[in-house]
């Protein structure tokens, strides 16, 4: 299969500043896409990135329509109309179910299930205009399979399979596609976060996770900067509504 190219087209790509979303914006750039960074501050991560691959830096607190709106205005004004949009945006909080904090579940929530949800909204009449238009979700393993003390997460993510499913039901008679992809234990910052709360180095925070994955190894963002492309790939139609799974055997096949 060829290489899928982007030559002219915008890609918006949320939670760009750093980890599977950095890579995002940059393999989509080097495939000729114009790419549009989001995230939830203006910092240095993110103008630095735009800069590198001649983009445009839009930062927004996902979890506020308001802000939402804004950025998508913004982008439209100074950008084009967005051809592809990659929600990879995520929050997360853990606890225990009992001790849940409700503004810890809304703000989760907000961000992954609802900002999501009001990023498609802004960008569909867009697309409409342009006649076509892909969408690409970031669901997560815990999606899937569920994790403990990670309820709102789970369930924001799991909440986002069943939009893709739904979403691609009812816009894809209109050429445009949406799918997501459901990454497992992945090579990013969180793992460092990770190895801190379990108090160990991060390389043994790898070896742990990598015992659980038939591959025998965590994956790697450009990996699933790579699927994100598949997915997004406007000579590839017949995919709809589908959620892959990139997490090396972990989950198998539940969805």
């Amino acid at each position: 299969m060829a290489t899928p190219r982007f030559d002219g087209k915008i890609v918006l790509v949320t939670g760009a500043a750093q980890g599977m979303g950095k890579e995002i914006a940059k393999h989509l750039a080097s495939l000729g896409a114009r790419v549009v960074v989001n995230d939830r501050q203006l910092d240095e991560r993110l103008t630095n990135l735009a800069t590198e691959i001649g983009g445009y830096a839009a930062p927004a607190d996902l979890s506020k329509w308001d802000e939402i709106d804004s950025m998508v205005s913004d982008v439209i004004e100074n950008f084009g109309l967005v051809d592809v949009l990659v929600a990879n945006h995520a929050y997360m909080t853990m606890d225990d179910f009992l001790a849940y904090d409700p503004q810890d579940w809304w703000k989760v929530v907000d961000t992954n299930l609802g900002g999501t949800f009001r990023l498609i909204q802004k960008l569909v009449p867009g697309m409409r205009t342009i006649g076509a238009g892909r969408i690409v979700v970031t669901s997560s393993i815990w999606g899937v399979i569920g994790w403990p003390q990670a309820t709102a997460y789970s369930a924001s993510k799991a909440g986002l399979i069943s939009m893709v499913k739904t979403l691609g039901r009812e816009l894809a008679s209109e050429g445009i596609i949406i799918n997501a992809i459901a990454p497992g234990i992945t090579d990013t910052p969180q793992l460092q976060v990770d190895a801190d709360a379990e108090n160990i180095p991060l390389k043994q925070m790898q070896e742990l996770y990598s015992k659980a994955i038939p591959l025998g190894r965590i994956g790697q963002p450009i990996e699933i900067a790579k699927v994100v492309a598949f997915l997004a790939d406007f000579n590839i139609s017949s995919i709809v509504g589908q959620t892959i799974q990139a997490n090396g055997g972990e989950a198998r096949s539940r969805v």
